[in-house]
């Protein structure tokens, strides 16, 4: 398991609900309420639902694809 001190912002997650302990699902840690850690809170993929970081325990961060991503900016034209 991850440490809260070792996410990063915007950066996407395999978390799951501490008091459940659900499924686990991909998350991100948003910024939208302030960029201070404090701030931080867990948005759910598909929703715009926000949640807080603490009611949370994060197994891995959620690598990137390093090749091949055409920017949406550009993928309409």
């Amino acid at each position: 398991m991850l440490e809260l001190s070792a996410l990063e912002p915007e950066c996407f997650y395999w978390a799951r609900r501490r008091e459940t302990g659900g499924a686990w699902e991909i998350v991100q840690i948003s910024t939208v309420f302030g960029t201070c850690r404090d701030y931080w809170t867990v948005a759910r993929t598909g929703s715009d639902v926000h949640q807080m970081v603490d009611d949370y325990e994060f197994l891995v961060r959620v690598a990137l694809p390093e090749a091949g991503i055409i920017p949406l900016s550009q993928a309409a034209e």
